[in-house]
């Protein structure tokens, strides 16, 4: 199975949809996903992930299956060296690389800036038995920090997630076995990137996620457009 994530285009935040480059970008992507062997997309219900997905959808005469769940991951906290409040990463290096509990797989909740908002953990788990659910009606059981794959059909399965960058990571954490504020910190993914978790199913029954490709833009490449520098401090450079 592949589970391919793409972020939603360029946001226009305060209106809760593109901006007119966020639409060029979503228009390229779906040149790209149209050449894809699709057996479900999923979408956030959140307006800039719908737009970015009715373009692909509209290409190929498909629909997604809208979960809520898959809305951004935000749940504010208070930054303690800048006083933003707003998404529960972004922090800056000289604070979060002083607690060890944000490198840490199972307790990084329980560092002082996520306790701050009990929500963060409470979702964070409920993300989790979600994601469990679908990759379950796909044939994939959670068996500790791996999977059962009940249809080995299914192996070659691609399913598709337009949603965001937090929750992405999120999903991703969960998957990898990654503590999720190491993926905020540490990743970024380009508004419309491609971002690809296949299974390896080396032993029978046996189904272990493997990232494939983070972030990739290919399809802006082809089609002369800047990468969009939302959720990022740093020049993106075009791949």
């Amino acid at each position: 199975m592949r589970i391919i994530f793409i972020r939603h285009g360029d946001p226009d935040y305060e209106n809760d949809t593109l901006t007119p480059k966020g639409w060029r970008e979503a228009r390229l992507l779906a040149d790209r996903v149209s050449t894809w062997e699709v057996k479900q997309f999923y979408c956030s219900p959140l307006g800039r992930a719908q737009a970015t997905a009715s373009c692909s959808l509209e290409k190929m005469g498909r629909s997604a299956i809208t979960c809520d769940w898959m809305q951004e991951f935000y749940y504010p906290i208070t930054d303690p060296s800048t006083g933003r409040f707003g998404v529960p990463w972004d922090f800056m290096p000289s604070h979060w690389t002083k607690d060890p509990l944000f490198y840490d797989r199972d307790h990084w909740h329980e560092a002082a800036i996520f306790r701050s908002n009990p929500d963060i953990k409470v979702n964070y788990d409920k993300v989790c038995t979600h994601l469990d659910k679908l990759l379950a009606n796909h044939g994939y059981h959670r068996d500790g920090w791996m999977y059962r794959a009940t249809d080995q059909a299914g192996q070659e399965e691609n399913i598709v997630i337009f949603c965001h960058l937090g929750i992405t990571f999120v999903m991703m954490s969960h998957l990898l076995g990654i503590a999720p504020p190491l993926l905020w910190q540490n990743f970024f993914i380009a508004p419309t990137s491609v971002t690809i978790l296949a299974t390896e199913e080396r032993e029978a029954d046996t189904a272990y996620f493997r990232t494939q490709a983070t972030g990739d833009t290919m399809h802006l490449y082809q089609g002369k457009e800047p990468i969009s520098q939302a959720g990022y401090f740093a020049t993106p450079f075009l791949l």
